[in-house]
């Protein structure tokens, strides 16, 4: 019986050689300067091949270095891109693997929201899924030894995504990470019209302003935005781009941003 989940999208999204993975990931980073203030208690970054949201996301994982030591937890949330399903997915898996190694699995944090009335194991929604798996190799890169709760949310209200942070807060052993990119297929000026009214309602904790079409991770962004609210955390931009601007044509752009919550 398979205990590990394998990756399904490396040398797709982005590279499958280990020390090459590493090189690209190091070199998105050190393009950071990361703030001096205390690390976050959730970011919300993209999830796209590396060469188009690779350097976005960098600009909220850089900002985890100085708590290398601390995080030993990461409760990672992501769109569901190719199963149809209510409610929220945990996996059986016991390790999920990348180039770079494999990440246990928290088992304990799995059981205790499995309770919840909105969580069911669904394995076919974590085994083609990159919004999740995209996130994993970064997360190896800035973090120590740390366990995973891998989580893909299909059609779900904020509150339901709210009530599975909240049961996993913790402290600042737990770090919540959010996978979702901004618009998709505008022309560049529309999308950063659009991308900057998003990122204004992420700041404000506006969940009510963001849909589908806003970001298509907006299920798990709206359930942390819910939970932000209610526990008064502050929301920060900290680099906002589409495809335009990294590795694709204008004619038609996905957006990018990453967010920070103190």
């Amino acid at each position: 019986m398979q205990t590990t989940r394998t990756p399904a999208v490396a040398g797709l999204f982005y590279p499958a050689n280990a020390a090459e993975l590493h090189s690209q990931l190091q070199t998105f980073l050190n393009q950071v300067q990361p703030s001096a203030g205390p690390p976050p208690k959730a970011i919300i970054a993209p999830h796209a091949g590396y060469i188009y949201s690779g350097p976005i996301a960098a600009s909220a994982y850089a900002q985890l270095k100085a708590a290398r030591s601390i995080i030993t937890r990461v409760v990672l949330l992501g769109p569901s891109h190719r199963v149809g399903f209510r409610g929220i997915a945990v996996s059986s898996m016991q390790a999920f693997a990348t180039p770079l190694g494999q990440i246990p699995v928290d088992q304990e944090a799995v059981e205790q929201v499995r309770q919840l009335p909105d969580v069911g194991l669904l394995e076919q929604a974590h085994a083609q899924e990159h919004s999740l798996e995209v996130h994993l190799p970064f997360l190896q890169e800035v973090l120590g030894n740390f366990k995973l709760v891998p989580l893909v949310v299909g059609d779900a209200r904020p509150q339901q995504v709210g009530a599975v942070l909240e049961a996993l807060w913790g402290g600042p052993e737990t770090l919540i990470v959010i996978s979702s990119d901004l618009s998709h297929y505008h022309d560049y000026q529309t999308a950063q019209y659009l991308d900057s009214q998003t990122s204004k309602a992420i700041e404000a904790l506006r969940f009510e302003d963001i849909g589908y079409e806003q970001a298509c991770g907006r299920n798990p962004v709206n359930g942390l935005l819910w939970v932000a609210r209610r526990k008064d955390l502050h929301g920060e931009t900290l680099d906002l781009r589409n495809s335009g601007d990294t590795a694709g044509s204008r004619d038609q752009v996905v957006g990018y941003g990453a967010y920070a919550f103190h």
